[in-house]
């Protein structure tokens, strides 16, 4: 039961300390702008919710609006059955809660941090054998679109632990996309979701600066920007069942036209005095495929190509 002097729960007798099963408290450990929206969320919500962070003025505004800052990991752990972990990775989790682990005992640790498919599973095993059980979740959206219907978030683990907990994922993270047992596997969705991500908007910066070496802005150039941004899911429908059945004939774009087409855009960009990495990188995975035979092929044969270490 609570203390409703301090909102930590108080102990069982043994000096350890047991969390609300109730499914309407929740811990949120790491309050940097993700992990608030996240906290805000679940307080606009009526969850009564625990804080801690390493910096515990971060919290002075979800204080005061209800929330319970905890004066020690520990106590934030043993405050509640469920766990949720907003930090930078998942070396920032061992480091704050390693020295606190005999409290992970029984914990639902719902990891939203961001880092690689194995350091999900090993952290996994990690709370295993400290007596607790993480889910994996994999944010789509930042801070902005936390709580909210149309966001997504992926998240992998013990099913019967998921579906228990999942009206407070949901509230936390908006809609929840649940891809299976595997703890990995949330966090190999985000990343290949980052993957676009990031490449696509560094296209975007290149191209900005194109435009900008030429005397145009980025305003100038947006409505083009979209457009092509814009035509790009047809493109994923139309190769996602030809790579898939090994189909990389090329009737209409071969990998030939696409390597002069991409030498085209990198002698543009040395023309026009910018930056040339990214294009530069970019021709030599179509020299690559040129290499590996694949003139006379689709371009999406490249996916074979990057599918290899290089």
């Amino acid at each position: 039961m609570s203390n409703s002097g301090n909102g930590i729960h108080t102990g069982n007798g043994n000096g350890v300390q047991e969390g609300d099963g109730d499914g309407r408290s929740v811990t949120v450990i790491g309050l940097g702008p993700m992990g608030q929206a996240m906290a805000a969320s679940l307080l606009e919500r009526g969850f009564d919710v625990t804080l801690w962070n390493r910096t515990a003025s971060r919290a002075d505004a979800l204080v005061a609006r209800g929330a319970r800052l905890a004066p020690s990991v520990r106590e934030a752990l043993t405050a509640n059955e469920l766990v949720i972990l907003s930090l930078t990775d998942y070396a920032a989790m061992y480091d704050l809660l390693g020295p606190a682990e005999a409290a992970l005992a029984g914990r639902v640790l719902v990891n939203l941090s961001s880092d690689t498919p194995e350091e999900a599973r090993k952290a996994a095993r990690w709370a295993a054998d400290r007596g607790g059980v993480q889910l994996t979740g994999g944010v789509t959206v930042p801070p902005s679109g936390i709580g909210k219907p149309e966001s997504s978030t992926f998240y992998s683990g013990p099913r019967d632990v998921f579906d228990r907990h999942r009206q407070v994922l949901e509230a936390v993270t908006g809609t929840t996309d649940y891809r299976g047992e595997d703890p990995g596997s949330a966090a190999l969705f985000y990343q290949i979701g980052m993957t676009m991500f990031w490449t696509s908007m560094l296209s975007y910066w290149q191209a900005t600066a194109l435009a900008r070496a030429n005397g145009l802005t980025a305003s100038d150039i947006l409505g083009h920007a979209v457009d092509t941004a814009n035509s790009l899911p047809g493109f994923f429908t139309f190769y996602a069942d030809r790579i898939d059945a090994g189909r990389h004939d090329g009737d209409v774009d071969r990998l030939a036209m696409g390597t002069a087409g991409v030498e085209h855009v990198l002698h543009t960009h040395t023309d026009a005095g910018v930056d040339t990495v990214l294009p530069t990188a970019v021709a030599a995975l179509f020299r690559r495929g040129m290499n590996a035979g694949g003139a006379t092929e689709s371009f999406s044969g490249l996916v074979e190509v990057m599918s290899k270490a290089g």
